[in-house]
């Protein structure tokens, strides 16, 4: 397989200042490839290093006119770990957020432009993924969406019912990317993207070409001429499939 998911993508208002409320978040060191983009990484690694995941930051003109189908699930590791964390996010500048979750052992924050994230209680599964527990993606038809992501990426599908699917890393690195049924699910560019990197960067065609015969689209959110190519999923969650640049 010659694509592995290496990152998620934020669309910010200011991605210098939301890069910083993620890197204190997460623990990760601060770089910028450019103006108006912002990388984090995790301390120790360099890009792209197969054992690490990343996490971008782009200014872009409007992130309110685009949809939250994509959120971060953090880990910890035990009940006060749990508090202290959410403590620091909200000193941070996180404010507690209702998605209509009830009561539930999760706690549910937004970071300072609204991007809405959990802090999960303490679970054995999520003990070796580093901060980010998962990358969760809301959708109509998890069985369908395991199917594409499955044969998309060189990720293995651990888990998938009617309700929710669950996919990692073949190396078990990292986190886990979890698609889970959402009725009412909207449509409509995302705030959050995934970032695919072909490896060798030099079959980026190629992969692009598989990706289509999977089921993906050719997406245009006026990102004009650049290295990257925009797809959207079988159920219109755009992604990249980064290229040399």
């Amino acid at each position: 397989m010659a694509l592995r998911l290496v990152q998620v993508n934020f669309k910010a208002r200011d991605d210098s200042a939301l890069g910083r409320f993620w890197a204190e978040a997460l623990g990760w060191s601060v770089s910028s490839e450019g103006p108006g983009v912002t990388n984090l990484q995790p301390e120790g690694f360099d890009w792209p290093d197969p054992d690490a995941f990343y996490v971008d930051l782009v200014t872009v003109p409007d992130p309110e006119t685009v949809k939250y189908r994509v959120h971060l699930d953090l880990a910890t590791t035990s009940a006060a770990h749990q508090a202290e964390l959410v403590a620091r996010l909200k000193e941070l500048g996180a404010t507690p957020a209702d998605v209509g979750q009830g009561d539930v052992p999760w706690t549910v924050l937004a970071d300072p432009e609204g991007n809405v994230f959990c802090v999960l209680e303490p679970r054995p599964v999520y003990r070796d993924t580093g901060p980010i527990a998962a990358v969760v993606v809301d959708c109509a038809d998890p069985r369908a969406m395991a199917r594409f992501w499955e044969e998309a990426v060189d990720w293995t599908l651990h888990e998938v019912t009617d309700d929710h699917a669950v996919l990692r890393s073949a190396k078990g690195v990292g986190p886990y990317l979890e698609l889970l049924r959402t009725p009412g699910v909207s449509s409509g560019r995302n705030r959050i993207h995934l970032d695919l990197l072909p490896d060798p960067v030099e079959v980026q065609e190629a992969e692009v070409a598989r990706l289509l015969a999977l089921g993906a689209t050719a997406a245009d959110v006026g990102q004009g001429d650049v290295p990257w190519k925009v797809l959207a999923d079988p159920e219109g969650n755009e992604f990249c499939v980064l290229g040399r640049g």
